[in-house]
Formats: C-alpha cells, structure tokens, sequence
C-alpha cells in the first residue's frame, strides 16, 4: 500500500511516459491519457487485487478491462510502471513489430492486456462475460473496466448496460471516463448523453458520482466505495469527472489533444511541469 504522495509522484511520472512516448512516434492520444493518470494509478497501486506474473485466466484476482483503448499510452506506463513488463519497452510505443500497439492487442502477448481494444463500445460486453465467468467459478473477485464517455454514444454500451443489471451482474465495477470531450468536440455537441446518472439508474445500476477525477484521494475513496457495493445484486458505475490533458497546462479545457502529439517546444514544455519522479526510460 502506498501513501498518497507516493501515489502522486507516480502520477507525475506517468504523465512525463506519456508525452514522451506520443512524442517520440508523432501520433497517439495524449489528452485523454493524461485525463485518466490519477484512476489507473490509483487501481493498480491501491485497489486492485492483483498477482504476478501475468495470467490470462485472472482466477482469484481483480481483473481490468480497458474499452477506450485509444489512451494506450496511460495503460502501456502504468503497467511497466507495476512491474507487468520492462519499463523501458515504452520506448517501443507506436513502432512495427512492438507490443505496445497504438491500441492495445492480445496478438502480442503483452502482459496485463485481456483484450484488443480501440473499436469503441466493446469493452463493458466482454467485462460482463469475465464477470459471469468469475459467478461460474465461483470466483469472488470483483472484474473493472474503464470506458470513454463519448464511446457511450455507441448503442451495444446499452444492451450491455440493459442486461448486466436484468442478470444481476455485481461483481463488476465500471467506471466512465467523463471529461466531456471527443475527437470532434464536446459531446454535448457532437451527441449530448443527457443525465449518465439518470440514465444508469433507470437501468438499474448502482451509481457513484465522483466530481474530483483527478485527485488521487478522491479516487480511490470511490473505487473502495464501489468494491463495497459489490454482491448486493447491481452493477455498479463510477461516473468519474476528470479534465483531459490534466497536469498539462496548453493541454486542458480543449478536445484538441484527443489524438495530437506535442512537437519539440510542446514537449519541453509538459515536461517542465512534470518533474521526473521514478526516473525516465
């Protein structure tokens, strides 16, 4: 267990993997990636149940499931970061032949990915499967999986969402990246969600509101909240409010950083406001 400004550094560290890998190869997604540092920090130091090595199967552990697979770069960091792979395999990002595809992949044996993901929609479907099959196993732990807010826009989230609380899937936790951007704007522009919290409740989900995505504090206190609510016979939501770009000034209060790498000045720039921590790879 880490204190919370272990926590931090971690963070910050992660933050500097990121604009360094999107940097290096030109192309990937920083914004969003930076949005969610705080929750991937936090759910694989602090919350999660996890053992190493690696095992696909997951039995008797936490597992995680990223559907917004385009944010790959927090991922990728995180996990090296864990010890999942050599850290300085970051420095394969977006290359031919590396494992650490611009979206992830299980093609290349990549520790800590359960599957391939970027075509948005798909994740919670396949977190609600690992979920019936942990009820089957009888397997106690509890399946999370991270999706975009946009990415809701896609109708097969709502079958999903339909049919995990009609079968009282409550050993899965999802939580919903919500900065309010995506690739073509806002998405009260391009495609308004209405009220998430609503909407899930009508669904027949457990909800939590979590206005402060990026504090670390903040995080962990309602993933620890929902893992409580866990075999009460809902699914439960963590509609987790966060900016994209965050601990980047030029970065936050724009969707511009979506899928947009910063060039040398921009660099030097993030970096200089995200001092190193861990050391760089």
């Amino acid at each position: 267990m880490s204190n919370i400004k272990e926590l931090q550094d971690i963070v910050t560290q992660v933050r500097r993997d990121i604009l360094r890998m999107v940097h290096k190869v030109n192309s990937g997604h920083p914004g969003g990636s930076l949005g969610c540092a705080e929750f991937f920090v936090s759910l694989f130091y602090q919350v999660m149940e996890i053992k190493m090595p690696f095992d696909m199967n997951g039995m008797n552990q936490d597992i995680f499931f990223l559907s917004n697979g385009h944010i790959s770069p927090v991922f990728y960091s995180v996990l090296s970061r864990k010890g999942f792979f050599p850290v300085k395999e970051l420095e394969t990002f977006r290359k031919i032949n590396s494992r650490l595809q611009g979206h992830p992949t299980t093609h290349e044996g990549l520790p800590g990915i359960r599957v391939a993901s970027g075509s948005l929609g798909q994740g919670l479907s396949v977190s609600i499967g690992a979920s019936i099959s942990k009820k089957l196993n009888k397997d106690p732990k509890t399946v999370f999986v991270l999706l975009g807010d946009g990415e809701l826009q896609e109708g097969q989230n709502w079958e999903a969402i339909m049919f995990a609380a009609a079968n009282n899937i409550d050993n899965l936790i999802a939580t919903v990246d919500v900065n309010g951007k995506q690739i073509d704007g806002s998405t009260d522009d391009v495609l308004s969600l209405g009220d998430l919290k609503m909407k899930f409740t009508s669904f027949g989900w457990d909800v939590i509101i979590l206005n402060k995505g990026n504090e670390v504090s903040e995080v962990i206190n309602s993933l620890n909240e929902a893992k409580l609510k866990t075999g009460k016979g809902k699914p439960i939501v963590i509609l987790m409010k966060t900016e994209m770009g965050n601990g980047v000034d030029f970065m936050m209060n724009t969707h511009a950083w979506h899928g947009v790498a910063p060039n040398d000045e921009q660099l030097k720039n993030g970096l200089k406001q995200n001092p190193e921590t861990l050391g760089d790879y």
